[in-house]
């Protein structure tokens, strides 16, 4: 139960920044009145953002892949994709330490399912 909480906090917690940096952004390109060049907003809404990619691996089923935050951030939201005919992907949440993602899928019929897991950090 505490996992599930986490996974639903850190997914409220990463649509809640998601949806402050689309306003930051949107007021930012209205005040230069050139989006192209201002700077990302998630650069300055957020201390420290960025994601993370661990590439897409074939695996064995349930086998977990986990990327990390470079040292001093966390991970403020993340997710994992499952590659492959009917693949399935069961777990997305982060690491018990807060420091990472973790991605875990599954291919029927197959022994090996391809997994990419991305993690969004910032300082805390």
């Amino acid at each position: 139960m505490t996992r599930n909480k986490l996974v639903l906090g850190a997914c409220a917690m990463a649509m809640t920044l998601a949806a402050g940096v689309g306003w930051t952004m949107q007021a930012a390109a209205e005040d230069t009145g050139d989006a192209q060049q201002s700077r990302p907003a998630a650069t300055r809404a957020v201390d420290g953002y960025q994601i993370v990619t661990l590439p897409n691996a074939n695996v064995g089923n349930f086998q977990r892949r986990t990327v990390y935050c470079p040292g001093g951030k966390k991970a403020i939201g993340g997710g994992a994709e499952a590659r492959g005919n009917d693949s399935v992907l069961n777990g997305n949440f982060p690491t018990d330490d807060g420091n990472g993602w973790v991605g875990i899928g599954h291919q029927p019929g197959h022994d090996s399912v391809g997994i990419s897991v991305y993690v969004i950090c910032a300082y805390t």
